[in-house]
């Protein structure tokens, strides 16, 4: 896609599926870092097993993305290890004694092999970025939204494979970016907690190169769907 396209492309997807939140692109980069501002925070101590971070879960960053651009780096994401296991920054050993890890397996919130189950993305990346996919000045690697009930209806017409998945929230990301498939979360209650999402939201990943395609199926969704329903409200008067 060429950054021309960005501003229409972010315009016509939140028109079709009617989104209250500025869809996001996320970029890996594997090698020199781009010219993009870096994600401005003080980080706090680190806790007993060396954690710390820009904020306490890369989910976090979704949240930001939707108004400035910036890039991330590990040492960003590195207060949670799920998240910075599925972002390819960390191996699954590097992870698996960090206090996080062990307390979701200890609440029995995840197996004690949830590890080796996870999704990640397949090359460790220099840095990561974000930010509106309308502004975004690097070509994505993923776009992300956030949806309601009635918008995921209307996606998951145009893409009727795609994979709805659970927790963790954030290893959508990797489905995407891995294999090329567009990905639902229902969330998962960590990154509810951290990001603040709103309980009637799921999240989901396409893969950039998808985008266009899927537009057009949007279009021949709606069409169809406003002949539905006003078929229907005008069944409805009967009553």
């Amino acid at each position: 896609m060429s950054k021309d396209a960005y501003p229409a492309l972010a315009g016509e997807l939140k028109e079709l599926l009617g989104l209250g939140v500025e869809p996001i692109a996320i970029t890996f980069v594997t090698g020199a870092a781009p010219s993009v501002p870096r994600f401005a925070a003080t980080m706090p101590p680190a806790t007993a097993d060396g954690r710390t971070g820009a904020v306490p879960a890369g989910c976090v960053f979704w949240m930001h993305a939707t108004e400035r651009e910036f890039a991330t780096v590990g040492a960003d994401h590195a207060n949670c290890g799920v998240g910075s296991l599925t972002h390819g920054f960390k191996s699954k050993d590097e992870i698996a004694r960090g206090a996080d890890v062990t307390a979701l397996v200890e609440a029995e919130w995840v197996p004690a092999n949830a590890l080796d189950m996870i999704p990640t993305v397949g090359e460790r990346p220099s840095a990561v970025v974000y930010g509106p996919l309308k502004s975004a000045s690097v070509e994505p690697d993923v776009v992300f939204l956030r949806l309601t009930g009635k918008q995921l209806m209307v996606l998951h017409e145009a893409a009727p494979d795609l994979r709805f998945e659970g927790k963790p929230q954030c290893h959508i990301i990797p489905i995407a970016k891995e294999s090329g498939a567009v990905a639902v979360s229902s969330g998962c209650m960590l990154s509810r907690v951290r990001t603040g999402m709103s309980n009637n939201e799921v999240t989901c990943a396409i893969p950039a190169g998808r985008l266009e395609d899927l537009i057009r199926k949007l279009r021949a969704v709606q069409r169809a769907d406003l002949r539905v329903a006003a078929y229907a409200s005008a069944d409805a008067k009967r009553f």
